[in-house]
């Protein structure tokens, strides 16, 4: 399989947002992100990196 897992970098540490991530999709305030499962999940923020071997996506909250 070839999802990945998405995280937001919080206080330098990795907090689990969603498993089994197969979209990523930019918006214009933040992130979309869809699951194979069909859950969707919305994040004010943006894509921080990713770790294509590791299959993780992490995604940083936009300060205000």
């Amino acid at each position: 399989m070839c999802e990945a897992n998405a995280y937001l970098i919080k206080d330098n540490k990795e907090v689990l947002l969603m498993e089994a991530v197969d979209k990523v999709e930019p918006e214009d305030d933040g992130v979309c992100l869809r699951s194979i499962f069909g859950e969707q999940q919305f994040i004010k923020g943006y894509v921080y990196s990713l770790s294509l071997v590791d299959h993780k996506v992490y995604l940083k909250e936009k300060k205000e």
